[in-house]
């Protein structure tokens, strides 16, 4: 089988697709055969050795597929071979076949194409579990999302929406707002590139009160951090809830006079602990989720399809903060529903 393999630190040039052996599943495992994977900021991270987890090289990044199972290890009783499932896995992912523990694996309906599935749970599940378990959102309350057209960012608008929340998005371009705004969120910010003098920061922070309004905002959800951090949470409201998500822009330096003025609360979204010590409630989250999404309720943005070989080109414009969307890599020459072809050949990307 083919896999796409990080076999030193570097960035995506660093990448090469190889031929490796076909993997098996030991016991308490199963064997996917892969056809989508979608790719996050974390992935960019990994590959350079800038994750919290760093596993050994050789080893093929992506931490979110979807795919059949084709062989079925020792001791598994819950999943069968044909199954139509979401795993989800840290890295591996980027390869035609994977092992993965079947405890991490979630059937899917037959009506939902592999590669909504393989982008559904990671950046919907993050959002769902900062809004709900960790900002505590209600109905009714004003919600800020910093990198709303990225996929946590659109995941964080359209349940916002749902939860009955009035959603400000902050993007870095006029055309990511229009993606945001056609998403749910109520109002925008576009906010400059790259970092900001003391002029850009005290106009970046003047666009979010007017957005906001006088309350301001009782959840913040960040997943940029950087120069935009510090300005985010001036518009907090009082005894608001500041989600630390993600750092696309760098660790931020947030005075903390302003938590003590403010009353308010700087909470981190740690989802991979919240797996680990709360699996039970996690489990339900993916119910919840495949049933919202069945509802018709939520929906993936998949902005740009690859194939494996392109993979790399897609891990470049989310290093480079150029996604939009989700970004989502198919193994296979047709994208497959229900054991029916979903796509034309003929109008699959060159390589």
């Amino acid at each position: 089988m083919k896999a796409l393999l990080s076999k030193a630190a570097g960035g995506p040039e660093t990448l090469v697709v190889e031929d490796v052996a076909s993997p098996v599943p030991g016991a308490g495992q199963v064997r996917l055969r892969v056809h989508a994977c979608a790719l996050g900021y974390a992935d960019t991270l990994i590959i350079n050795d800038q994750y919290q987890m760093r596993p050994a090289r050789p080893f093929a990044p992506g931490g979110e597929v979807s795919g059949v199972v084709d062989a079925v290890g020792e001791g598994v009783t819950t999943l069968n071979k044909g199954d139509r499932v979401i795993g989800w896995c840290f890295w591996g992912g980027l390869a035609e076949e994977l092992v993965i523990d079947a405890d991490k694996c979630v059937p899917i309906p037959d009506a939902m194409p592999f590669d909504d599935a393989a982008a559904l749970l990671f950046s919907h599940g993050t959002a769902l579990y900062a809004l709900r378990e960790r900002g505590e959102l209600m109905a009714g309350e004003t919600l800020l999302v910093t990198g709303a057209s990225g996929g946590v960012g659109l995941a964080a608008v359209e349940l916002g929406k749902a939860m009955g929340a009035r959603v400000v998005a902050a993007v870095s371009s006029q055309e990511k707002l229009e993606l945001a705004l056609a998403c749910g969120a109520d109002a925008g910010v576009v906010y400059p590139a790259g970092a900001m003098d003391k002029d850009a920061a005290r106009a970046f922070g003047q666009a979010l009160k007017q957005a906001l309004g006088e309350q301001g905002a009782n959840v913040v959800l960040d997943v940029v951090g950087g120069d935009y951090a510090e300005q985010c949470l001036r518009a907090i409201a009082w005894q608001g809830r500041y989600l630390v998500v993600g750092f696309a822009a760098g660790i931020p330096k947030l005075p903390m006079n302003l938590v003590l003025l403010k009353g308010c609360d700087i909470r981190g979204v740690g989802q991979g602990e919240f797996i680990t010590r709360e699996r039970e409630k996690y489990d339900a989250s993916h119910r919840e989720l495949i049933s919202m999404y069945s509802k018709g309720l939520i929906r993936p943005r998949i902005s740009q399809r690859f194939t494996l070989a392109q993979a790399g080109q897609a891990l470049s414009l989310l290093a480079t903060r150029q996604a939009v969307g989700k970004l989502v890599v198919t193994m296979t020459p047709l994208a497959v529903i229900a054991g029916r072809d979903r796509r034309d050949p003929s109008n699959l990307p060159k390589s």
